[in-house]
């Protein structure tokens, strides 16, 4: 294509073509039974809608790639456990203090937890997740723990253990689930609201 906008086409168990520009590319979902010729067809009558958007895709792009240059370094006010703290980190510096955190107190909030909720996770892991707060591999039976909870007030941490650890009860986030949630810990919707409004999710 021109501008320097690269076509990828891929076929797809999918109904309807679907077109997504990003920088220097636009990509094209078509399903699988699309002829060469539907597909050319198709193509041809978005380019010039391609080549007419690409200059503000781009510049949207590069203006998250300087914030995000320009903010990887500076430091920030620290939260832990909900209550901003007397230093600043970088955000490297800030993940490591968190990691430290969350290491010294998940063996003993599992500890209180795990009898509660009738439930053991064979395996506690904290990673570096910025869509989830807590996952769980049932089968394993391994919870692993967002390092970004230390930031919130600590019963959001709880409250991520024991939706985690519920789910070694019920695989899915069916009605029993949450009633099992509910009689371990009868103030969670208070912790799952506050961490709702954030960038992470519970799985």
């Amino acid at each position: 294509m021109q501008a320097g906008i690269e076509l990828h086409v891929s076929k797809k168990r999918v109904k309807n073509i679907n077109f997504r520009l990003k920088p220097y590319s636009l990509m094209v979902s078509v399903p699988m039974t699309i002829s060469e010729a539907q597909l050319v067809q198709f193509v041809a009558k978005r380019i010039p809608w391609a080549m007419m958007h690409h200059p503000q895709v781009l510049a949207q792009y590069r203006r998250r790639q300087s914030k995000s240059s320009n903010s990887s370094t500076a430091n920030s006010s620290v939260l832990l456990w909900g209550k901003e703290q007397s230093v600043t980190l970088s955000p490297d510096k800030k993940i490591t203090y968190y990691r430290q955190q969350l290491s010294d107190v998940a063996p003993s909030l599992f500890d209180k937890w795990q009898p509660i909720v009738g439930a053991h996770a064979n395996e506690i892991r904290l990673k570096k997740m910025h869509t989830r707060w807590g996952s769980c591999n049932t089968r394993a039976k391994r919870i692993w723990l967002s390092v970004y909870l230390p930031a919130y007030p600590i019963e959001c941490t709880e409250y991520v253990i024991v939706h985690e650890l519920c789910h070694l009860h019920h695989a899915n986030h069916s009605h029993a689930f949450w009633q099992t949630v509910a009689t371990a810990m009868p103030d969670y919707k208070q912790w799952h609201n506050m961490l709702a409004g954030k960038t992470g999710q519970l799985d």
